[in-house]
């Protein structure tokens, strides 16, 4: 029996089984759908849908009711799904899911793509062939159902897996196309899905929606951040041409390559037109190698007449015995008057003896054989040098101990001890004479 009217009080069981009643304006008949049936509907029921339903008829003795075992349920006409999309389309909308505001700029070369589409259909192939011609890329596709019952939920949670991805995380795309090929608007009817729309319009990475033909519009092509007329037309968003990439730099590099040699080209235009305005070096150097010679030819000039009048200077001078007695007189006379004073001199005399002295004293205190009176000794080798380390001490043969009142002859322990030689006895150290305070000098006259 094939049946149309409007669905109403629907219902969903836990079992998955469809309850509801289909009604026109003269009668009611309930209806129910098992869940083997439901699955495979291409739409979701839902009251005050006009549906065609194809099933049996059947009584349910606990109501004594008849009723319909539907097997297959389609929507009644294309108008009906139309004024479906039309009403979901002005609800999401109001909601601005389909603002311009939301649209983001794709990238201009993504690494990698990501593809939400049917892995076995001829679209992927598509867009992996249209990708390799232009711009070779890596593709991850993210295999789902892209027509019938869980279809829906199947692409919203491919976008969306994309979209959790991590950033950084190597499988992460940097685009996503949602594909599909074409067909009639039951086919398509999971890309107008609210879940679907939805998953698109909250993807944080840029997407492209490629479902249907040109002519076929679906409500994912509102929420997606650009449409692409078939899945080939997004392979040629997604990605430029790679031979017109590589033409565009090289025309880019050939314009820096212009415009970093223009300047020095103009820039040698420029000298070689003032060179040839300078003057000759000669012409430079004539003026000043004139000046030069003039000024040369007056020191000369300038320089005999110098001589010249030197010369009738010192003959002009006149020196006698009268003279120069009374110069030598004048000079005596102005030293005379220097008086110096004797302290003056006798200070400093002073004042470096007793730091003489000082120095004396401390030498006489770091003397090396002072510490010998206290009962240490001075150990030597043959030559007469002091030796402070036991290393030296132990490569001598022999050793020379030196005490204060004389010195013994040592051998190291391991060493061939020599013949020993008296020593012989020290010599008496020379008593330390007094200075007595010299008295002052007075200076004589230095012409006395």
């Amino acid at each position: 029996m094939r049946l149309r009217g409007e669905l109403s009080g629907v219902k969903r069981a836990a079992s998955g089984h469809l309850y509801a009643t289909l009604k026109d304006d003269k009668a009611v008949l309930d209806a129910v759908m098992w869940r083997g049936n439901c699955q495979r509907l291409p739409f979701a029921p839902e009251d005050g849908l006009e549906v065609v339903a194809t099933g049996k008829l059947t009584t349910f003795p606990g109501r004594s009711k008849y009723q319909i075992v539907i097997e297959r349920m389609e929507l009644a006409g294309e108008g009906a799904l139309l004024a479906l999309l039309e009403r979901t389309k002005a609800r999401l909308e109001a909601e601005g899911l389909f603002a311009s505001s939301r649209k983001r700029r794709l990238p201009y070369l993504p690494r990698t793509i990501g593809v939400v589409t049917s892995p076995t259909g001829a679209v992927i192939r598509d867009i992996l062939h249209r990708l390799a011609d232009r711009f070779p890329s890596r593709v991850i596709v993210w295999p789902v159902l892209v027509q019938g019952q869980g279809s829906a939920d199947q692409v919203a949670a491919a976008v969306r897996g994309f979209s959790d991805l991590p950033e950084g995380h190597p499988d992460r795309p940097d685009l996503v196309i949602v594909a599909r090929g074409g067909g009639s608007i039951e086919d398509l009817w999971s890309f107008n899905e609210e879940v679907v729309v939805r998953a698109i319009a909250e993807c944080s990475i840029p997407t492209i929606s490629a479902v249907g033909h040109e002519t076929d519009t679906t409500l994912a092509d509102y929420a997606a951040d650009r449409r692409a007329p078939t899945p080939t037309a997004a392979a040629e968003l997604a990605v430029p041409v790679r031979a017109e990439l590589a033409a565009t730099l090289d025309d880019l590099a050939h314009r820096q390559r212009q415009c970093a040699l223009r300047p020095v080209a103009l820039g040698r235009e420029r000298l070689e037109a003032r060179v040839g305005r300078l003057p000759r070096p000669e012409a430079l150097l004539q003026g000043p190698a004139q000046r030069l010679d003039d000024a040369g030819e007056r020191l000369r000039r300038a320089l005999r007449d110098r001589a010249g009048k030197g010369r009738e200077a010192l003959g002009l001078l006149r020196l006698s015995p009268a003279m120069l007695q009374r110069g030598f007189r004048d000079a005596k006379q102005a030293l005379d008057r220097q008086r110096l004073d004797p302290a003056l001199v006798v200070r400093p005399i002073a004042e470096r003896r007793a730091a003489l002295d000082a120095l004396a004293r401390l030498a006489e205190q770091l003397h090396p054989d002072r510490p010998l009176e206290r009962g240490y000794v001075r150990v030597m080798d043959g030559a007469g040098r002091t030796l402070t380390r036991r290393a030296d001490a132990a490569a001598e043969n022999r050793l020379v101990l030196k005490f204060h009142d004389g010195e013994l002859g040592a051998t190291p322990e391991g060493a061939t001890a020599p013949s020993p030689k008296p020593s012989p006895p020290p010599p008496p150290k020379p008593a330390r004479a007094k200075r007595s305070p010299e008295p002052p000098r007075r200076q004589t006259d230095l012409f006395e």
